[in-house]
Parts: C-alpha cells; structure tokens; sequence
C-alpha cells in the first residue's frame, strides 16, 4: 500500500480507532478481567488481585438454571428484545413510508409527534407511564376504563396475567420510542431516492404499494440492515427507561428485570451485598451474545452479497 493512502486512512480512521478502543475495547477488558477477580462491594484493594477463575461463570450458570430471578431476567430479554425490535423495525418503516405519500405541510407534525418520546427526558417519559397504568384509580388508563364501564374496580396492569402484562408494558415503552428512530432513518432513505424513479412509475400507472415493493423496500436495503443490528443491540443493552419501571413497581419485580438491568443491580443495587465479580461476567456473557447476534443477522439479511461487487463489463 502506498504511504500516502495509509496517511489518508490514518488521518480519517485514526480518532475514530482512538474513541472505540478508548471508550469500548479498554473498558471491555477491563470488564473482562473483573470477571475472572472476586470483586465485591467495589473494595478494589482486597479484590482487584483476587483471582478466581471461571468461579462467576459456573455461578452464573448456575443461577440460571435454579435461580428463579436469574432465569426470568434471561426470558424477559428474549421476548423483550425479539418483539421489541419487530415493533420498532416495523413500526419505524410504516410510519416512514406513511409520512413519506403524506403532503409534506402535514406529514411534518406527524412526524414532529412520533419523535416526542425520543426528545423527552427518561425519566419524565417514565413518570408518564407510571401514571398512566398506576394500578390505582388514579392511573389514566385504569380511570379510563371505569368511566367506560369496561372495568369495575382498578386492574394493576404490570401484574396481570404476568408475566404478559408486565412484558407488554416493557415493550410498549421502549417501543414507542424506538419505533421514532426506525422512522427518522428510513424516512431520511426514502427521499435520498431519486425522484424520477417515482415519476416514472406514476407515469406507468403504479399503486403505493407497489412502489413500496418496486422501489423503496429493495432501494433502503442497507438502511433496514443497519436499523435492524442497531436496534437489536440498542435493546439488548437497554435498561434506563426498564430501571424507572421496575422501581417505582408499574412492572413485576419477578418478571420485570431484563439481563442487562440485572448486571445493573448485581453491580450497583445490593441484594446482600454488591457482587461486581459476578456482574462483570454477566455484562461479558451479554456482549458475547450481542456480538454474535448481531453477525447472524447480517449474515440473514445478506450482508456480505450487498458488499459484493456487482459484475458485469465497465
């Protein structure tokens, strides 16, 4: 390679490499190491030299199979995750091809709307659910209902049906303000297209759906790819708005605690006593599991053929 083309990488690629490897890969090996110690209670002088091997692993798994909050925590984050990101992947492309057929004076304020919960603080975000399914008469959604006459006394919506009324709140939550990303995005993709694709399919007579099966779906391809991996690790890692849930007890405690919360508490919220050896091997299996998620979705979605080279004469 030449030296003036690795001065140009350097020059572009190099702070970027600086921020991951600062801000990601150094504070993952430090987490790594904090897996194999016995660290607790943040005593970095007792602990920090304390080896013990795969000792919080084999407790982990074990705590997965006996332990009823671990187990739940590992539950929650599969369907949590998995429907979530339909929602917002989904969601997110609906509401951009909506807004996209819609006059541009109107479909501002649409979405305008739809970006309310992104632009909100968490925890006022979170305050307005916890009003909205208090599980007293003075919950919105409880108040609502008794006037209608559908209900006859106040329901607590994080315990009912459990665990399905406490996953649909978790999901509801987090999606409405995940869906708001998916849109921005793919709505951004949809006007980058150039606009005489559409005029000549208008001229050939082609319906909306059509064309959201002719020409944007196959021409935002990439967006969906990088929508789809971000949302899904975004989700995986999430726990700010799930945090406020749980602890103000508009979800069940039982049900209401995904994994990377339950790194959160293990670290942070003692139960008896911090355990950050033990909290650092579940935040390691989490990014395991991120990362390889994340490389079977790119591999679904046909990654490596749209990075291919095209054939053909030039």
């Amino acid at each position: 390679m030449r030296l003036d083309r690795l001065f140009t990488l350097a020059f572009f690629l190099g702070p970027a490499l600086l921020i991951v490897i600062t801000f990601f890969f150094l504070p993952l090996l430090l987490t790594v190491y904090t897996s194999f110690t016995n660290m607790r209670n943040w005593n970095v002088d007792a602990y920090l030299f304390d080896i013990v091997g795969l000792y919080n692993y084999k407790v982990l798994i074990h705590f997965a199979k006996y332990d009823p909050m671990f187990r739940n925590a590992l539950i929650t984050t599969v369907v949590f995750v998995a429907v979530t990101l339909v929602v917002n992947v989904l969601g997110g492309l609906t509401l951009a091809i909506l807004t996209f057929f819609l006059e541009e004076r109107i479909s501002i304020h649409y979405r305008l709307l739809w970006l309310l919960p992104r632009m909100t603080p968490v925890a006022v975000y979170s305050l307005l659910w916890y009003y909205f399914f208090h599980s007293d008469a003075i919950g919105t959604l409880n108040r609502i209902l008794l006037l209608a006459g559908v209900i006859e006394k106040p329901i607590n919506w994080g315990s009912y049906m459990l665990p399905l009324g406490t996953w649909s709140i978790l999901i509801f939550v987090n999606g409405l303000v995940g869906v708001s990303f998916g849109m921005i995005v793919f709505y951004s993709a949809i006007r980058s297209i150039p606009w005489e694709y559409f005029a000549a399919a208008r001229v050939d007579g082609a319906s909306n759906l059509t064309i959201v099966r002719r020409i944007i779906v196959p021409m935002i391809r990439w967006h969906l790819l990088f929508v789809t991996v971000w949302q899904m690790l975004s989700l995986l890692t999430t726990y700010t708005h799930i945090f406020l849930l749980y602890e103000w007890g508009v979800v069940d405690r039982t049900w209401g605690q995904t994994w990377s919360l339950l790194v959160f508490n293990l670290a942070f919220l003692p139960v008896g006593e911090l355990r950050q050896g033990l909290a650092a091997a579940a935040a390691t299996v989490l990014v395991v599991i991120g990362a390889i998620l994340g490389l079977i979705t790119l591999r679904i979605l046909g990654f490596q053929r749209m990075i291919t080279k095209p054939r053909g004469d030039i």
